[in-house]
């Protein structure tokens, strides 16, 4: 049950709809994703010493990289942003990290 940033990265891009893969590619999904880690720590739910379960609030998590998004004037649209996150949930439940009940 390891994390692997390449493999995510991998999976994400291969999971995008074709019409979207001609818009999004590993630059901008490499960029949610750090925004998603950045917000992560914010919470404290990145810390390394702890194997408990954290409930993440996938809103504001939303909302947190929606408003970096708009604020680095990036070109990715909100619902690109929800299929890149379905993407790396998808992967962490590919590899066990969560269940199909943190939907």
């Amino acid at each position: 049950m390891v994390y692997d940033e390449d493999e995510a990265l991998a999976f994400i891009l291969e999971s995008l709809p074709e019409e979207m893969k001609k818009r999004i590619g590993q630059d901008e999904v490499d960029y949610v994703l750090d925004v998603m880690v950045e917000y992560l720590d914010s919470k404290g739910l990145l810390d390394e010493d702890s194997m408990e379960e954290a409930s993440i609030d996938d809103e504001e998590m939303f909302e947190f990289i929606s408003k970096a998004v708009k604020k680095d004037k990036m070109d990715i649209s909100d619902e690109e942003i929800a299929i890149i996150l379905e993407g790396e949930f998808d992967y962490g439940v590919s590899i066990g990290i969560y269940t199909t009940e943190d939907c």
